[in-house]
C-alpha cells in the first residue's frame, strides 16, 4: 500500500528542513512563491540556511531579516515593486550574509545540471561579466570539439526543493500551470521535494491529466496544505498578486525595529494558515480571488 505524504506545514518543516539545509524556492519566478513555507520557517527559528533561486521577491528578504540564512545562491532578491530588500541589504553589508551571483540563465543551468546528475552545463553565458568575481561556480573552459571558449557552470544539488501548486494528492502527486519557470528542474536536482498545496484532491484528479503533474511523487518527501500559501505572490487560477502587501512591506522593512513589528504580527502571532488569512480579512481575500476565469481547451487520453 502506498503510504501518504501528506503533513501539516509545522511538521513539514521541523522534519524534513534542519539548519543548515540549503533549499531551493521561489523557482516559478514571480508566481506560486511558498510564502506559507518561508514563513513557518521563519516562525521555528531555522538558522544557517543556504537559499537558491533565480526570483524570491520580499520571501529572501524577510527570511534574512528573521535571521534564518547564511548564504544566498540567487539571480535577484529585493522587492519587485518597490527595488531594495533591505534586510538583504542590511545584512550583506555588515557582512553577515554571504552572497552567490548568479544570472537567471546561470542559476537555471546549475540546476538542471544538478538535475541531470552531470558535475557542470557548458554555455556560453556569463564570458566578460564579472559573475566570476563571485562565484565560485563559474569557470572558463575551452570545448574538447570546437576549442571555443565556453563557461562551465557547476551543479547546484539543494538539500530541500520546496514549490506551492495549485493541487496535489496525499502521495505527492502535484499539478501545476502557469509559468512553471526552473521547478521541475530544481525538484530533480534536490535530495527532497516538500510540496505545499492550495487544495489536497483525490488521486483520480491528478491522474485524469498526467501530463501536467510537475514532479514525479517518489521524490516528494512530504505534502501540505497550504491555502493562500503563496501570497502575496500571484498563484494561475486561485487568486492575484496583492500589490498592496509588496507597498506595505516595504515601509515595514525600511529599519530592523519596523520589520521586527511586521513580523511578530505577520509571523510569531499568525499560527496557521487560518490565522494568516483572518488577518488579511475576507474583504481582501475576496478582491484578490480569480475573477473571470480563461480555461484550456479539454484533453482527450482516451484508448
Amino acid at each position: 500500500m502506498v503510504q501518504s505524504k501528506l503533513f501539516s506545514l509545522a511538521e513539514a518543516m521541523a522534519q524534513f528542513v534542519p539548519d543548515g539545509s540549503s533549499i531551493a524556492m521561489g523557482t516559478a519566478q514571480e508566481t506560486l512563491i511558498p510564502f506559507a513555507a518561508g514563513h513557518e520557517m521563519m516562525r521555528q527559528r531555522k538558522r544557517d540556511l543556504t537559499l537558491i533561486g533565480p526570483i524570491s521577491d520580499i520571501l529572501f528578504d524577510q527570511m534574512v531579516g528573521a535571521g534564518c540564512v547564511r548564504r544566498i545562491r540567487a539571480a535577484w532578491v529585493g522587492n519587485v515593486i518597490t527595488g531594495s530588500g533591505y534586510n538583504f541589504r542590511r545584512a550583506v553589508e555588515s557582512g553577515a550574509l554571504t552572497m552567490e551571483d548568479h544570472s537567471n540563465l546561470t542559476i537555471s543551468l546549475a540546476l538542471r545540471a544538478g538535475a541531470m546528475g552531470v558535475p557542470f552545463m557548458p554555455a556560453r553565458t556569463a564570458l566578460g561579466s564579472d559573475l566570476y568575481r563571485t562565484n565560485g561556480g563559474l569557470r572558463r573552459m575551452r570545448c574538447p570539439f570546437t576549442g571555443e571558449t565556453l563557461t562551465a557552470v557547476a551543479a547546484i544539488i539543494p538539500d530541500v526543493t520546496i514549490i506551492h501548486v495549485q493541487r496535489a494528492d496525499e502521495y505527492g502527486n502535484a499539478h501545476c500551470w502557469g509559468n512553471l519557470g526552473i521547478s521541475r528542474e530544481a525538484c530533480l536536482a534536490a535530495r527532497r521535494v516538500i510540496i505545499t498545496a492550495e487544495e489536497i484532491v483525490d488521486t483520480a484528479v491528478i491522474t485524469s491529466d498526467p501530463n501536467r503533474i510537475v514532479i514525479p511523487a517518489f521524490k516528494v518527501s512530504a505534502v501540505a496544505h497550504a491555502p493562500w500559501g503563496a501570497h502575496p505572490s500571484p498563484v494561475p487560477g486561485w487568486y492575484n498578486r496583492d500589490h498592496d502587501a509588496f507597498l506595505d512591506y516595504q515601509k515595514a522593512s525600511k529599519t530592523p525595529e519596523a520589520f521586527a513589528k511586521w513580523r511578530s504580527r505577520w509571523i510569531d502571532q499568525a499560527l496557521s494558515r487560518e490565522d494568516y488569512m483572518t488577518l488579511l480579512g475576507e474583504e481582501r481575500l475576496a478582491a484578490l480571488v480569480i475573477k473571470k476565469h480563461a480555461l484550456t481547451e479539454p484533453a482527450d487520453y482516451g484508448y
